[in-house]
């Protein structure tokens, strides 16, 4: 039998490599140059910073890749409660940045607890999934939910919605890995995407549940489940409707709608200027881009965020679509490794856990380049690896080296099956 340490997935962490030194690139391009005479000096500072947290992160791998299997099982209940209580720690002592309340500092380090958070929710899921032979599937599927709303709520209360609405997607990708039934896991789907619909356009909700009706009447021959799915689907048209119209402030309505039509003169200047000027990068870099720190708009400083959340902007227009389609090739290529692992491992806790992996790294991708790109709200979610941010950083590296290590140390989950 191979030693623990010669099973590491080296195609997963060449990609990891990869996608942190695109990001390094890109953030370096965005604060140096032409754009650094606009930035304030804490932003200048961004590429060192980056790169010391890189080397926080890579330690922190290695001790992850180093730690027993036996360690991770039985002490994620124990991590999930540390970070529940940096989470609390942050909303009494924490410092708002961005408007967000959800910061803590330990010494000269600054730890953004909402991503920590993500480490403790996958661990704890993954402990209770461990349990699932052993109790009834409903209330398995309860604590589950239970294991990531807390976060999610202490997350909304520091008033980070783009963070919390990950531990939200995460519910059915987790529901659906560990047996949940699939119609359960539909049920709670619709609600995201008919509220996506219904901030388009009311009409489109319509008919969305309307073919939803017929599809699920026809696909499982019932009537409670049709009812049940035009019914999720209307109480979501009729909360979105309201909100809208009576529960948001005008400055909040704006940055909802303003990704459908962000060219419209009342959003141009103000809340649309976001995606007017990263499809503006997008588009301008063509085929092969502009070249390192050639970017009109980045070096202009055109693009807000542009070495955080909008770091894909900087990628598009300096290296084109084809270093466009690199940084996806290698996120697809971390991602369908990690999946690709899973076939290998018995154990309910592995199988939680590179899911689990894989969905917080789906769901940032997707709702980054949905925003990036004008198909969703500005909601501040990064780029996994390449967006500037030394805790985004930290939990994705910690994320990884979790997810590989227990494919690592796979065969000694059989003294704990």
């Amino acid at each position: 039998m191979r030693s623990w340490y010669r099973n590491l997935d080296l195609p997963a962490l060449c990609a990891w490599i990869g996608l942190c030194s695109c990001g390094l690139v890109a953030i370096y391009s965005s604060t140096h140059g032409e754009a650094q005479e606009f930035l304030l000096n804490t932003v200048q500072d961004s590429f060192q910073r980056q790169i010391l947290w890189l080397i926080i992160s890579s330690v922190a791998l290695a001790i992850v890749l180093t730690i027993p299997l036996e360690w991770l099982v039985r002490f994620s209940p124990l991590v999930y409660a540390i970070t529940i209580g940096l989470l609390i720690a942050a909303l009494i002592f924490g410092r708002e940045v961005s408007g967000a309340r959800s910061w803590v500092y330990l010494g000269p380090l600054s730890i953004q607890s909402s991503e920590l958070a993500k480490v403790g929710a996958i661990l704890m899921a993954s402990y209770l999934f461990t349990l699932r032979f052993r109790n009834n599937p409903v209330v398995f599927g309860t604590l589950i939910a239970a294991t990531l709303l807390l976060p999610a709520s202490l997350i909304i209360l520091q008033n980070d919605l783009g963070t919390a609405l990950v531990f939200f997607g995460m519910l059915p990708i987790l529901w659906l890995c560990t047996g949940v039934p699939l119609r359960v896991v539909g049920l709670v789907i619709l609600f995201p995407i008919t509220g996506y619909l219904a901030v388009i356009s009311w009409q489109i909700a319509v008919g969305f549940t309307i073919a939803v009706g017929v599809i699920a009447l026809f696909g499982t021959r019932s009537y409670k489940w049709m009812t049940a799915g035009v019914m999720a689907c209307a109480l979501t048209i009729g909360t979105a409707t309201f909100a809208l119209n009576y529960v948001l402030q005008p400055h909040q309505v704006a940055r909802i709608v303003s990704f459908s039509n962000p060219e419209a003169d009342e959003f141009r200047a103000g809340v649309g200027f976001h995606l007017v000027q990263s499809k503006a990068a997008l588009g301008s870099g063509g085929l092969w881009g502009h070249g390192f720190q050639q970017g009109s708009q980045t070096q202009g400083r055109y693009i807000p965020e542009q070495s955080t959340d909008f770091v894909f902007s900087v990628v598009g227009e300096e290296w084109g679509f084809v270093g466009s389609v690199v940084v996806l090739l290698l996120f697809a290529t971390l991602m369908l490794r990690l999946i690709r692992l899973v076939k290998f491992i018995d154990h309910p806790f592995g199988i939680c856990l590179i899911f689990g992996a894989v969905g917080i790294f789906m769901i940032h991708v997707c709702v980054n380049l949905g925003m990036v790109l004008g198909l969703l709200p500005v909601i501040g979610i990064p780029l996994p690896f390449l967006s500037y941010g030394g805790s985004a950083l930290l939990t994705n590296t910690l994320i990884l080296g979790l997810a590989l290590s227990v494919y690592m140390r796979r065969a000694e989950f059989s003294l704990y099956v």
